[in-house]
């Protein structure tokens, strides 16, 4: 048992994948789906994704707010 430490991550992975696949292959899938969330968050907030023209409640903001200027007029 002494060798059994002595793996390589490929190794590791090889192994796990031959014994448990499944496993394997969704943790594989859930980090690209992490990393594609986060794009899609990063490019939400940098777009001004929240800046609707029909919001279902309604927001007061004062004259000098930097973001009354990014307000949708149309």
């Amino acid at each position: 048992m002494a060798g059994a430490s002595r793996r390589s991550l490929g190794q590791l992975l090889q192994q796990g994948w031959n014994e448990i696949p499944e496993v394997i292959g969704s943790t594989g899938m859930a980090i690209v789906g992490i990393g594609f969330a986060t794009v899609g968050c990063y490019n939400y907030v940098k777009q001004d994704g929240d800046n609707r023209r029909y919001k279902s409640t309604y927001t007061i903001m004062r004259p000098d707010d930097p973001k009354v200027k990014l307000i949708r007029k149309d």
